[in-house]
């Protein structure tokens, strides 16, 4: 006789995880299925940068995030901190006059949304208050521009002497992602989840409906009668939907991150996430310039390359860690291949911390000898507007949680909170309707894009 089962998870990455728990644990469920190719949560879960925010230029993607950061911190109360949940915030600075208007106007707009509220710090003597430790029930959230020279010398001495204005958005921070994730399923198996090592090759569905799920194991294939079935494969999104004969909106997009030490101590231990806000132009020398524009593959080196860039303190205690990113180049918007393991670039720590340099110049004693960097990479699967996908598909009881694109870990509480909502009929959350994936049917909301794709705003 067929195993069988109340729902098949294909996917144990941190969405698939958190959708099983929510379940199992939180909806009582039983004969929870998940499918995992490879190890779980080791995909591109591993890859995550850690970090969260509830900084968005979206009024939806704010109301997901709030909801998400809400649901850390309730597990965080929960575990005595097991997930290392802080809220130090993001940085950003820049050069630019410019930009601190710019940023003032997406701060307010932010506060309209619900990000929470705007302080505006025009003077050396005034009530800032700088990021925390680890007890993030201290620290304010919303906003915090700092347009005085004095008051952002005196915070933030490593800065760039050109800085003219940081934004410290502060509901926002970082967590330990691998013991979110291994609580998470750990609890999840407690409840009764059944973790199947294969890869899903058939999704069965007659008359509109799921009915059945194949499995190839590394021993047999294994026929599993379900009436369910999700598609959380990430990177493998679009893939598994052809199972289905669903063509979902999706392209992958690859990121790589390096971590090194930092003796010198010059990203402070205690910063918050540190974003440089402006284009870079690196200072070559005539000579190396001259050399980098002979060769076709690196003359984009010596032009303008995008904002952006980033770091953050990485581990505690005695820790010198540091994480440095940067996405310098543009993505393919067809892109639904990922390969595995993800194809690394030799060259892009030195062209981080390069980047990194313009923010933090003390980094520039690091370049005559690079330390050794450790780099690994994984894909952003992203819709085109960036928002996730969250719902039901047009096969019955078949569904949809993933496009988590560089935000899975920070949004995956809440969306496996709302599929749930759509999987078992529970009322759902204003904001379900934006990540809908019958969004695109809409021709109202494909004029939204059409307009995002000029204004880069919905």
């Amino acid at each position: 006789m067929a195993p069988t089962a109340t729902i098949v998870i294909c996917g144990a990455g941190i969405a698939g995880v958190a959708l099983a728990h929510q379940l199992a644990v939180t909806h009582k469920w039983r004969d929870v299925t998940l499918v995992e190719a490879g190890d779980p949560l080791a995909l591109t879960s591993d890859k995550s940068t850690e970090c969260y925010r509830n900084w968005w230029p979206d009024a939806a993607m704010v109301a997901l995030m709030n909801r998400s950061i809400d649901r850390l911190e309730e597990l965080a109360l929960a575990s005595a901190n097991r997930i290392r949940l802080n809220r130090r915030g993001y940085l950003y600075a820049t050069a630019n006059e410019g930009r601190a208007a710019q940023w003032r106007a997406q701060a307010e707009q932010a506060a309209r949304n619900g990000a929470g509220p705007l302080r505006i710090h025009d003077r050396a003597a005034d009530d800032y208050q700088p990021s925390a430790g680890h007890d993030w029930r201290a620290a304010p959230d919303g906003a915090d521009l700092l347009l005085d020279p004095d008051l952002i010398r005196r915070h933030f001495p490593a800065l760039n002497p050109a800085t003219v204005a940081v934004l410290h958005t502060r509901r926002c921070g970082w967590l330990s992602a691998q013991q979110l994730g291994a609580m998470l399923l750990e609890e999840a198996r407690a409840a009764g989840v059944k973790l199947i090592r294969g890869q899903v090759t058939a999704v069965t569905h007659t008359g509109g409906r799921v009915s059945g799920v194949t499995v190839a194991t590394p021993g047999s294939t294994q026929q599993i009668a379900t009436p369910r079935f999700v598609n959380a494969a990430g990177p493998h999104l679009a893939t598994v939907g052809d199972l289905l004969g669903v063509e979902l909106p999706v392209h992958n997009q690859l990121h790589l991150k390096a971590a090194f030490a930092d003796p010198l101590g010059i990203v402070p231990r205690h910063a918050p996430l540190l974003i440089w806000g402006d284009p870079v132009q690196f200072d070559w020398s005539d000579e190396e310039r001259e050399e980098l524009l002979a060769d076709p593959a690196t003359a984009w080196l010596a032009g303008p390359l995008p904002a952006g860039v980033h770091c953050r303190p990485e581990g505690e205690g005695g820790s010198q860690q540091v994480l440095v990113l940067w996405d310098y180049h543009p993505h393919d918007p067809t892109a639904r291949a990922a390969r595995f393991p993800a194809p690394l670039d030799d060259s892009f720590f030195e062209i981080a911390l390069r980047g990194m340099a313009e923010m933090l110049p003390g980094l520039r004693a690091y370049l005559d000898r690079l330390p050794r960097a450790y780099l690994d990479g994984g894909y952003y699967t992203c819709t085109p507007e960036n928002r996730p996908l969250i719902g039901p598909l047009p096969i019955e009881g078949a569904f949809v949680i993933g496009a988590l694109a560089g935000y899975g870990i920070m949004a995956a509480p809440a969306a496996a909170e709302l599929l749930a909502a759509h999987i078992t009929g529970t009322p759902l959350p204003g904001y379900a309707a934006a990540f809908h994936p019958a969004r695109y049917a809409d021709p109202a909301y494909r004029a939204q894009l059409a307009q995002w794709g000029e204004t880069g705003q919905l």
